[in-house]
């Protein structure tokens, strides 16, 4: 299947503007290699939290570090040419005051050349949001399911199934758009709920779990690409299953090592020619 490449260089703002528009593609990235290969198709990179499970093979988001998320984020913005980069706040670094927020957000914008950042929360955010946004730094919102706030939520839950709960995702989208968010992700929400607040408020909607009815989606690239092995949730679409094809040739090499078949020949390199010497001419010593 042919995909059309991003052509330009993609911003926050231009990412706003696409509001009912072409739908934002959007996929996670922990490297500079995945950002090279994810880059000429991807609106928008997500350096997300979710490296702790992915890449540290932590139970949750919970123990990820602002030096984690920068080290992962540099590398990223390295690797991307056309992409918006955005870096997630990790748990702890925004939730105690907007000032405490400003400052970690300033040091992750500083120390990686991102673009912006994504921090989970609705209305009790909003101020925090608020904040960041007057002053400069673009931020990508975060409603419904929160894997922050998994233990808060009781587990990894849809959200909006009820009447009180949908009513209560809907108004916190409307509270972090209104505060200045230029886009939302929507993550594991009913999808009549996505739907109904993608109608109502004015920046992009990205779904992960949501709704079709999204401005944009967003998956884990481990996730579409088969090379996590662990639970695979409801919503994701695997696009390859690489983790076979890695473990074969991970076996190959084995094999090939145990019967001294690699490195043949052609892997290694010849000795050094003798030094030159005149016709007649003895070896020193």
């Amino acid at each position: 299947m042919s995909v059309t490449p991003v052509e330009k260089k993609q911003t926050p703002a231009a990412l706003r503007a696409r509001k009912g528009g072409t739908p934002i593609v959007s996929l996670t990235a922990y490297t500079a290699s995945q950002a090279r290969i994810l880059d000429p198709h991807c609106d928008l990179l997500l350096v997300g939290d979710s490296l702790g499970m992915v890449v540290y093979g932590l139970d949750s988001t919970l123990p990820v570090t602002m030096e984690m998320m920068i080290a992962h984020g540099a590398a990223v913005v390295r690797g991307a040419a056309k992409a918006c980069v955005i870096v997630d706040m990790p748990f702890g670094a925004y939730q105690e005051s907007p000032a405490q927020a400003f400052q970690n957000a300033a040091r992750i914008l500083a120390e990686t050349g991102c673009s912006g950042v994504k921090l989970e929360g609705g209305a009790v955010m909003a101020e925090t949001i608020r904040f960041l946004a007057t002053r400069g730094i673009p931020v990508l919102a975060h409603v419904g399911l929160q894997p922050q706030s998994v233990h808060a939520l009781g587990g990894f839950h849809a959200q909006g199934r009820t009447e009180a709960d949908a009513a209560r995702v809907i108004a916190d989208g409307q509270a972090v758009a209104e505060a200045g968010a230029f886009a939302i992700v929507v993550e594991g929400t009913a999808e009549p709920v996505a739907r109904k607040l993608t109608e109502l408020v004015a920046v992009p909607t990205i779904g992960i779990g949501a709704s079709a009815a999204c401005d944009g989606q967003i998956l884990v690239i481990d996730d579409i690409l088969g090379t996590f092995t662990g639970f695979k949730p409801r919503f994701v679409k695997r696009y390859a299953e690489l983790s076979g094809a890695i473990s074969a040739a991970a076996a190959a090499f084995a094999d090939d090592v145990r019967a001294r078949r690699f490195p043949g020949p052609e892997h290694i390199y010849g000795a050094a020619p003798a030094e030159k010497r005149k016709p007649g001419e003895k070896a020193a010593g």
